[in-house]
């Protein structure tokens, strides 16, 4: 565990940080990442008295170990707020030396302080570190496809 490591919540003034992890964070799962091309739509995301995201970021100095972020939803079928984990990522070099956890703590404190009925998430199926770390954690696996259907925006 990383003494001086200090998870604070990111806000507008993050963005370019967020936008660096993300990249990252794409590049390592093989995902497309369009935030660049409009950071301030992150930023207002991040702002307001409702967000529509929460992010923290872990840093050690001024150096970014890697970030959480989240969204709060609504479950039809359980009847309750629960909290959507969208990313977790921990730069490469920092992965198994507490930096998950610190971040994965943060957004357990926030989805317990909204009175979450659970965390949802998912990671890809290739992704065998994670997939331990949550077992780690007491997280269930829930078998599902996952679809995307991107929608142009004009």
């Amino acid at each position: 565990m990383i003494g001086d490591l200090v998870v604070g919540r990111a806000g507008s003034a993050e963005v370019t940080t967020l936008l660096v992890l993300g990249a990252e964070h794409a590049a390592f799962e093989h995902l497309p990442c369009r935030a660049s091309e409009q950071p301030s739509a992150l930023a207002a995301a991040l702002e307001g008295d409702s967000p529509l995201l929460y992010a923290w970021i872990a840093n050690l100095g001024d150096e970014a170990l890697g970030y959480v972020s989240a969204t709060l939803d609504f479950s039809t079928l359980d009847g309750a707020r629960y909290l959507h984990m969208d990313c977790l990522y921990v730069r490469d070099t920092w992965r198994g030396q507490g930096v998950g956890l610190r971040l994965w703590r943060a957004v357990h404190a926030f989805a317990q302080a909204h009175q979450c009925a659970a965390i949802q998430w998912q990671t890809p199926w290739w992704n065998v570190d994670a997939a331990r770390f949550y077992r780690r954690l007491g997280a269930n696996e829930a078998p599902k496809l996952r679809y995307c259907l991107p929608l142009d925006p004009g």
